[in-house]
Protein backbone atom coordinates (compact mmCIF):
# COMPACT_ATOMS: atom_id res chain seq x y z
CA UNK A 1 0.00 0.00 0.00
CA UNK A 2 1.13 3.31 -0.76
CA UNK A 3 -0.15 6.81 2.24
CA UNK A 4 -0.07 9.65 0.43
CA UNK A 5 -0.72 12.64 2.63
CA UNK A 6 -2.29 15.80 1.13
CA UNK A 7 -2.41 19.43 2.36
CA UNK A 8 -2.70 23.13 1.89
CA UNK A 9 -1.01 25.17 4.31
CA UNK A 10 -0.25 29.14 4.50
CA UNK A 11 3.70 30.31 4.79
CA UNK A 12 3.43 29.84 8.74
CA UNK A 13 2.31 26.53 8.64
CA UNK A 14 -1.38 26.54 9.47
CA UNK A 15 -3.91 24.23 7.52
CA UNK A 16 -6.89 26.12 8.61
CA UNK A 17 -9.29 27.68 7.04
CA UNK A 18 -9.60 24.68 4.38
CA UNK A 19 -11.24 27.38 2.12
CA UNK A 20 -7.32 28.80 1.47
CA UNK A 21 -6.09 27.06 -1.52
CA UNK A 22 -6.83 28.10 -5.18
CA UNK A 23 -9.44 26.49 -7.64
CA UNK A 24 -5.98 25.10 -8.94
CA UNK A 25 -5.21 23.37 -5.41
CA UNK A 26 -8.80 22.19 -5.35
CA UNK A 27 -8.39 20.33 -9.14
CA UNK A 28 -5.12 18.95 -7.56
CA UNK A 29 -7.23 17.13 -4.50
CA UNK A 30 -9.69 15.94 -6.65
CA UNK A 31 -7.16 14.27 -9.53
CA UNK A 32 -5.56 12.83 -6.52
CA UNK A 33 -8.59 11.23 -5.37
CA UNK A 34 -9.42 10.16 -8.52
CA UNK A 35 -6.03 8.19 -8.76
CA UNK A 36 -6.58 6.57 -5.28
CA UNK A 37 -8.73 4.10 -4.05
CA UNK A 38 -9.45 5.29 -0.81
CA UNK A 39 -9.73 8.56 1.02
CA UNK A 40 -9.01 9.27 5.11
CA UNK A 41 -10.06 11.84 6.97
CA UNK A 42 -10.03 13.39 10.80
CA UNK A 43 -13.46 14.45 12.47
CA UNK A 44 -12.56 17.61 13.24
CA UNK A 45 -12.48 17.91 9.18
CA UNK A 46 -15.50 16.53 8.70
CA UNK A 47 -17.16 18.93 11.76
CA UNK A 48 -15.28 22.13 10.30
CA UNK A 49 -16.77 21.49 6.84
CA UNK A 50 -18.83 19.08 4.75
CA UNK A 51 -16.64 17.46 2.67
CA UNK A 52 -18.06 14.67 0.44
CA UNK A 53 -14.42 13.33 -1.14
CA UNK A 54 -15.88 13.80 -4.62
CA UNK A 55 -13.46 13.95 -7.70
CA UNK A 56 -13.27 15.99 -10.64
CA UNK A 57 -16.80 17.04 -11.60
CA UNK A 58 -17.88 16.83 -8.88
CA UNK A 59 -18.05 13.08 -9.37
CA UNK A 60 -18.50 10.24 -6.35
CA UNK A 61 -17.07 7.30 -7.32
CA UNK A 62 -19.45 3.84 -6.80
CA UNK A 63 -15.77 1.68 -5.76
CA UNK A 64 -14.07 4.26 -3.65
CA UNK A 65 -13.81 4.71 -0.32
CA UNK A 66 -14.42 7.44 2.27
CA UNK A 67 -13.30 6.95 5.77
CA UNK A 68 -13.30 9.02 8.46
CA UNK A 69 -11.41 8.43 12.25
CA UNK A 70 -12.81 9.54 15.40
CA UNK A 71 -12.07 8.53 18.82
CA UNK A 72 -14.76 9.88 20.79
CA UNK A 73 -17.56 9.17 17.54
CA UNK A 74 -18.95 12.41 18.78
CA UNK A 75 -19.51 14.64 15.13
CA UNK A 76 -22.74 16.14 13.77
CA UNK A 77 -23.07 13.62 11.12
CA UNK A 78 -27.05 13.60 10.51
CA UNK A 79 -26.71 16.55 8.11
CA UNK A 80 -23.90 15.40 6.81
CA UNK A 81 -23.69 14.75 2.95
CA UNK A 82 -20.83 12.35 3.44
CA UNK A 83 -23.79 10.06 4.97
CA UNK A 84 -26.24 10.82 2.33
CA UNK A 85 -24.86 10.32 -0.71
CA UNK A 86 -22.29 7.86 -2.78
CA UNK A 87 -21.58 4.54 -0.99
CA UNK A 88 -21.59 4.17 2.51
CA UNK A 89 -18.67 5.41 4.39
CA UNK A 90 -15.98 3.63 7.03
CA UNK A 91 -16.04 5.12 10.21
CA UNK A 92 -12.93 4.39 12.78
CA UNK A 93 -13.50 5.01 16.19
CA UNK A 94 -12.18 3.16 19.52
CA UNK A 95 -13.18 -0.16 20.62
CA UNK A 96 -15.77 1.19 23.22
CA UNK A 97 -17.16 3.15 21.09
CA UNK A 98 -17.62 0.69 17.81
CA UNK A 99 -21.17 -0.82 19.19
CA UNK A 100 -22.43 2.41 20.04
CA UNK A 101 -21.91 3.95 16.91
CA UNK A 102 -22.56 0.95 14.68
CA UNK A 103 -26.20 0.79 16.28
CA UNK A 104 -26.08 4.78 15.85
CA UNK A 105 -25.20 4.49 11.76
CA UNK A 106 -26.72 1.68 11.21
CA UNK A 107 -26.77 1.14 6.84
CA UNK A 108 -25.69 4.75 6.65
CA UNK A 109 -21.89 3.60 7.81
CA UNK A 110 -19.68 0.89 8.46
CA UNK A 111 -18.00 1.25 11.78
CA UNK A 112 -14.54 -0.87 12.88
CA UNK A 113 -13.19 -0.53 16.38
CA UNK A 114 -9.55 0.42 16.93
CA UNK A 115 -7.46 0.20 19.79
CA UNK A 116 -5.63 2.97 21.77
CA UNK A 117 -2.28 4.22 20.12
CA UNK A 118 -0.03 6.47 21.77
CA UNK A 119 -1.80 9.58 19.65
CA UNK A 120 -4.85 8.52 20.09
CA UNK A 121 -6.40 5.34 17.87
CA UNK A 122 -3.72 3.07 16.59
CA UNK A 123 -3.73 3.59 12.74
CA UNK A 124 -2.16 0.41 11.61
CA UNK A 125 -5.17 -1.17 12.00
CA UNK A 126 -7.10 1.13 9.76
CA UNK A 127 -4.87 1.11 7.13
CA UNK A 128 -5.10 -2.72 6.97
CA UNK A 129 -8.88 -2.63 6.67
CA UNK A 130 -8.76 -0.60 4.04
CA UNK A 131 -5.86 -2.67 2.19
CA UNK A 132 -8.25 -5.79 2.67
CA UNK A 133 -11.04 -4.12 1.05
CA UNK A 134 -8.75 -3.31 -2.13
CA UNK A 135 -7.21 0.10 -1.27
CA UNK A 136 -3.66 0.05 -2.65
CA UNK A 137 -3.37 3.93 -2.73
CA UNK A 138 -4.85 5.92 -0.04
CA UNK A 139 -4.65 10.02 0.72
CA UNK A 140 -4.65 11.09 3.72
CA UNK A 141 -6.79 14.50 3.72
CA UNK A 142 -5.81 15.88 7.52
CA UNK A 143 -6.99 17.84 10.00
CA UNK A 144 -3.66 18.20 11.88
CA UNK A 145 -3.74 15.59 14.24
CA UNK A 146 -4.20 12.82 12.12
CA UNK A 147 -1.95 13.80 9.63
CA UNK A 148 0.53 13.95 12.79
CA UNK A 149 -0.40 10.10 14.41
CA UNK A 150 -0.12 8.99 10.90
CA UNK A 151 3.95 10.01 10.59
CA UNK A 152 4.49 9.33 14.10
CA UNK A 153 3.28 5.48 13.10
CA UNK A 154 5.51 5.80 9.93
CA UNK A 155 2.29 4.87 7.91
CA UNK A 156 2.69 8.16 5.04
CA UNK A 157 4.95 7.89 2.33
CA UNK A 158 4.83 10.70 0.54
CA UNK A 159 3.32 14.27 1.03
CA UNK A 160 1.70 16.57 -1.58
CA UNK A 161 1.55 20.29 0.01
CA UNK A 162 0.40 23.10 -1.37
CA UNK A 163 2.19 26.20 -0.01
CA UNK A 164 -0.24 29.46 -0.34
CA UNK A 165 1.06 32.78 -0.50
CA UNK A 166 -1.09 33.74 2.91
CA UNK A 167 -0.29 34.34 6.22
CA UNK A 168 -2.61 33.53 9.28
CA UNK A 169 -0.64 34.13 12.79
CA UNK A 170 -2.99 32.51 14.19
CA UNK A 171 -1.84 30.58 17.35
CA UNK A 172 -4.73 28.29 17.73
CA UNK A 173 -5.00 27.20 13.78
CA UNK A 174 -4.42 23.42 13.29
CA UNK A 175 -1.31 23.43 11.77
CA UNK A 176 0.11 20.54 9.25
CA UNK A 177 1.25 17.97 11.76
CA UNK A 178 -0.53 18.56 15.69
CA UNK A 179 0.75 16.63 18.37
CA UNK A 180 2.44 16.53 21.75
CA UNK A 181 5.89 15.89 20.89
CA UNK A 182 8.46 16.20 18.32
CA UNK A 183 8.02 13.43 15.42
CA UNK A 184 11.62 12.88 15.07
CA UNK A 185 15.12 13.18 16.61
CA UNK A 186 14.02 16.28 16.40
CA UNK A 187 12.63 15.91 12.95
CA UNK A 188 11.68 13.77 10.08
CA UNK A 189 13.64 14.00 7.18
CA UNK A 190 11.70 14.35 3.61
CA UNK A 191 13.02 13.99 -0.05
CA UNK A 192 12.23 16.44 -2.35
CA UNK A 193 10.37 14.69 -5.39
CA UNK A 194 9.09 17.86 -7.50
CA UNK A 195 7.89 21.16 -7.35
CA UNK A 196 6.42 23.69 -9.18
CA UNK A 197 4.46 27.00 -9.18
CA UNK A 198 0.97 27.01 -9.66
CA UNK A 199 -0.98 30.02 -10.95
CA UNK A 200 -2.20 31.63 -8.33
CA UNK A 201 1.52 31.84 -6.63
CA UNK A 202 1.19 28.81 -4.83
CA UNK A 203 4.26 26.27 -4.75
CA UNK A 204 3.21 22.59 -5.33
CA UNK A 205 5.57 20.31 -3.61
CA UNK A 206 6.22 16.72 -3.32
CA UNK A 207 8.11 14.92 -1.24
CA UNK A 208 9.13 11.31 -0.09
CA UNK A 209 9.36 10.23 3.16
CA UNK A 210 12.72 9.15 4.19
CA UNK A 211 13.20 6.19 6.14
Amino acid sequence: MKVILIAAITLCGRISPATMGSPEDRRLLERMRQETDASLMGADTLRNGDPEMRGPGGVLFGDRLRAVVSGSGDFPWQKKQLFQKGPPPLIFTGLEMAAVLGRRFGERAEVLGLAAGPCGLLLAPAFAALASRGARRVLVEGGGRLNYACLAEGLVDELMVTLCPRLSGDRHAASLADGPTALGDPFLDCELLAARQGEQGEMYLRYRMRR
